[in-house]
C-alpha cells in the first residue's frame, strides 16, 4: 500500500508540473492532462464509482491556483485585458455552476464521453487551428457574450478544464492578438474553477464510494500534490509562450490529447 501511494504521489507530481507548464504556455488551466490523469489514477487504487466527478472536481479546484499563478504572470508583462475578464467573467461564473450542477446528475460513463468527445474536437483544433481566421474585429456585445461565455463556463466545468482553449479560440477570432488572448483567457480558469469546484464539493458532499480525504468530489491530496508541482511550474510556461512559436508544440500536444481522448472513449463505452 505504501509503494502504491508513494507512485501515486510521484505520478500527480508529474502531472501537475507537467499541467502547469501547459496552463501557462497554452493559457488552458491544465485540466486536460489533470483529468485522465486523476482519473485513471483513482480507478487504479480501487476508487473507479466517481472516479471522473472527483477527476473533474479535482481539476477546477486546481484550475483556481495555476490560473492565478499564470495570470500574475501575464500581467507583469502587461498582456492581460482585464476589460474582458470584468464583461465577460459574470456569464461565465453562471454557466460554470449550471455545469457543476449538470455533472451531478450524469453518470460516470457519461461524464467520461463527454470529456473524450470534446477532448477529441480540442485536439482537432489545437492541431488544426490557425491564428489567421477571423469572424469580426472585436469580442460581440450582448446578447451574444452572455450566451457564449455561459456555454464556455458549462462545457469547461463539465470536462474539468479552464476554458482557456474555448477562450483563446473566441478572442482570436474576434482580433484578439494571441499572447493577449493566451494571457487573458488564463483569467477565465478563476471564473470557472472557483464556483463549478463549489458544485461538486456541494453534489457529492454525501455521495458513499468517495476516496478517502476528498469533499464532495474534490479530492483534498489530489489538489493539494497537483497545485503544489503546476504553480512553480506555470510562470515558466507563459514565459515561453512569449518567446516560443508554439505551432509545433501545439500540434504535438494535440496528438497526444487525441489519444487520450480515445482511450476514455473506449473506457466509457466498454469500461
Amino acid at each position: 500500500m505504501i509503494e502504491t501511494y508513494g507512485a501515486f504521489i510521484l505520478a500527480l507530481l508529474a502531472v501537475g508540473a507537467f499541467a502547469g507548464l501547459i496552463a501557462g504556455l497554452f493559457g488552458i488551466g491544465g485540466g486536460v492532462v489533470m483529468v485522465p490523469a486523476m482519473y485513471y489514477t483513482l480507478k487504479l487504487l480501487g476508487y473507479p464509482d466517481h472516479a471522473m466527478h472527483a477527476a473533474v472536481g479535482t481539476s477546477l479546484a486546481v484550475i483556481v491556483v495555476t490560473s492565478l499563478r499564470s495570470v500574475a504572470a501575464h500581467a507583469g508583462r502587461d498582456a492581460v485585458d482585464f476589460k474582458v475578464l470584468r464583461q465577460w467573467t459574470p456569464w461565465i461564473v453562471l454557466g460554470a455552476l449550471a455545469g457543476s450542477a449538470l455533472a451531478g446528475a450524469i453518470p460516470t460513463r457519461g461524464l467520461v464521453f463527454i470529456f473524450a468527445i470534446m477532448a477529441l474536437i480540442l485536439s482537432l483544433q489545437f492541431f488544426f487551428g490557425r491564428g489567421d481566421w477571423r469572424l469580426g474585429d472585436d469580442l460581440p456585445g450582448q446578447p451574444w457574450r452572455a450566451g457564449l461565455a455561459g456555454f464556455i463556463g458549462v462545457l469547461s466545468a463539465l470536462m474539468g478544464i479552464g476554458g482557456g482553449v474555448f477562450g483563446v479560440t473566441l478572442m482570436t477570432v474576434f482580433g484578439k492578438p494571441i499572447h493577449k488572448a493566451v494571457a487573458t483567457a488564463a483569467g477565465f480558469g478563476v471564473a470557472i474553477g472557483a464556483p463549478a469546484a463549489l458544485g461538486f464539493i456541494v453534489t457529492g458532499w454525501a455521495v458513499e464510494g468517495r476516496a478517502p480525504l476528498s469533499l464532495g468530489f474534490v479530492s483534498l491530496p489530489g489538489f493539494v500534490i497537483l497545485a503544489a508541482a503546476a504553480v512553480f511550474v506555470a510562470p515558466l510556461g507563459a514565459a515561453l509562450a512569449h518567446r516560443l512559436n508554439a505551432a509545433r508544440l501545439r500540434q504535438a500536444f494535440a496528438i497526444g490529447l487525441a489519444l487520450v481522448a480515445a482511450n476514455m472513449m473506449r473506457s466509457a463505452i466498454w469500461g
